[in-house]
């Protein structure tokens, strides 16, 4: 909603008319989930499994749920006892630094590198020697071997790589530090007015509890490799707005995530499935292309020896498809009890049974796209939650972390600075 700063309605009888002054936004309710009650509904979940984890877990994990587990205790105490307008920002920064990076700067300094990212250190050294962050299939020796990130996600690798040293040439920091970035990213362009200091203050919010959040913390501060994945996602939906103008920018930046991990290939056809049924086909048409051509340019530029070199075009197939569906020689240890990794257990046949509902999941994902399209925003993310619920549901050798993903998009839709039906 948009007001006058000066009333016409309220001038007195043969008054001067002056001109109009500035548009200025009117005041916007801030998402639901920002208000002080639901705060610290949230909060004592948070706090609720940080202590429960604290209790059946262990090495990083427990040394995450340690520290989140008081800063959880700590924002609810503020915002329950404290009532001042300035409880919540600081409960909001008292949790983000116990949740978040107290345990990420413990871990990194108190635990050996994590398998991911090693990979990434050694993808970079490779990619720096090299011109591929993949080794050829002669040159591999165990899962270890194996590099099942596509080549943007060798940039963290790269301080490593140049031989910064600690926490400097550390991947997770560099990791955490990106991901942050491209979350306010998708705070900042998902406002509905750029000028509005109650909406920056929402957004800055929204950011300081998501990246608070079990689902952000846990991730980071154990160095997992799906966050910024995540957060190029809600990125490029944030830029998705109405009217197609925005259609090529947020396909270039879901590119960039195509680049980083497989996982993200499937927001591709279900955004453009929304453009096409929102703007029409000539911006789903320019939000794909930029996609793929942003994703294929990253991938030749951070891997430019699959150009040229024979070979390296099957190494990188091999590294990131194959690899993860279980189909090369050796296979990773990544699992969870769930459906998809406990077919895979069951032998060869059981692994096929895996790779076909998968596929057939993903049929079934394609065809709702074609009845009933999402659109608008919020009903293209749902899509792609479930479509990924039901992706590491069935697919092999998948792990719990995965969920990450649709946990993610359900909470920045709540967080969102600017009303869930903005888009229709």
């Amino acid at each position: 909603m948009i007001q006058r700063a000066d009333d016409a309605s309220h001038r007195a009888p043969g008054s001067v008319t002056r001109p109009a002054g500035p548009l200025v936004p009117a005041h916007q309710p801030g998402p639901p989930w920002l208000e002080r009650r639901r705060l610290i509904a949230a909060y004592a979940a948070f706090a609720g499994y940080a202590a429960i984890a604290a209790v059946l877990s262990g090495g990083r994990d427990r040394v995450w749920a340690i520290w989140a587990a008081f800063g959880y205790a700590a924002a609810l105490l503020i915002l329950w006892r404290w009532r001042h307008k300035l409880s919540r920002p600081v409960a909001l920064g008292v949790s983000v630094a116990l949740a978040l990076v107290a345990p990420l700067l413990w871990v990194s300094a108190a635990f050996p590198l994590e398998d991911g990212m090693n990979v990434i250190d050694s993808s970079a050294a490779l990619l720096l020697h090299h011109g591929t962050p993949y080794l050829p299939a002669s040159q591999v020796t165990g899962w270890l071997s194996y590099n099942p990130y596509l080549p943007v996600m060798t940039l963290f690798g790269l301080p490593n790589a140049a031989g910064l040293p600690g926490l400097a040439g550390n991947a997770g920091i560099w990791l955490a530090l990106g991901t942050l970035a491209l979350l306010a990213a998708a705070f900042y362009a998902a406002l509905p007015h750029r000028r509005c200091a109650t909406c920056r203050r929402d957004a800055a919010a929204g950011l300081a509890v998501a990246a608070a959040s079990p689902v952000i913390a846990l991730n980071l501060a154990v160095i997992t490799t799906d966050p910024p994945v995540l957060a190029v996602l809600l990125l490029s939906l944030a830029l998705s707005t109405p009217g197609g103008r925005r259609a090529a920018a947020a396909g270039a930046v879901l590119g960039i995530a195509c680049a980083l991990k497989s996982t993200a290939w499937l927001a591709v056809p279900v955004m453009a499935a929304m453009f096409a049924a929102r703007d029409g086909r000539r911006a789903a048409a320019g939000f794909t292309a930029a996609a793929a051509g942003t994703a294929v340019a990253a991938i030749a530029a951070l891997a430019p020896a699959v150009l040229f070199r024979p070979g390296a075009a099957k190494d990188l197939v091999s590294n990131t498809v194959l690899f993860p569906l279980g189909l090369t020689h050796d296979k990773t240890p990544a699992g969870s009890l769930l459906p998809g990794h406990l077919l895979t257990a069951m032998g060869t046949a059981g692994h096929l049974v895996s790779v076909g509902l998968l596929l057939a999941a993903g049929l079934a994902v394609a065809v709702s796209l074609l009845v009933r399209p999402p659109r608008d925003v919020p009903a293209a993310a749902w899509r792609l939650a479930a479509g990924m619920t039901l992706m590491f549901l069935l697919g092999p050798d998948v792990r719990f972390g995965y969920f990450i993903y649709p946990l993610g998009l359900a909470g920045w839709l709540a967080l969102r600075s600017d009303t869930l039906g903005a888009d229709a």
